[in-house]
């Protein structure tokens, strides 16, 4: 199993609304892409944030790390563009890919 872990700082003051269009757009556009099998959010709690910023994690679980690659290649940039206009310059995201053990 696999899981692409995606970790974002963002400012405090658009957490609502980037929280509310994660649930309701972003997750269920990459879950119906077909690639990942399910999803799992967590906010960061220790070490605490910079002041004014908060941090989430999203760690979506797909099969292989072959079909991680065929979304990565087909579906991210077009994903990811629609997030980086939405929230451009409000936001610092990295990526890991993860396997279980």
């Amino acid at each position: 199993m696999i899981f692409y872990s995606v970790t974002i700082n963002l400012d405090l003051q658009i957490a609502g609304e980037w929280l509310n269009w994660m649930l309701e757009t972003h997750i269920p556009d990459v879950i119906s892409t077909g690639y990942f099998e399910k999803w799992h959010m967590s906010r960061l709690l220790e070490p605490q944030p910079e002041n004014d910023t908060i941090t989430f994690n999203i760690q979506y679980e797909c099969k292989d790390l072959a079909t991680y690659h065929a979304y990565r290649d087909i579906e991210a940039p077009r994903l990811q563009a629609l997030h980086n206009d939405k929230f451009h310059n409000r936001f610092v995201a990295f990526r890991t890919i993860l396997e279980s053990i």
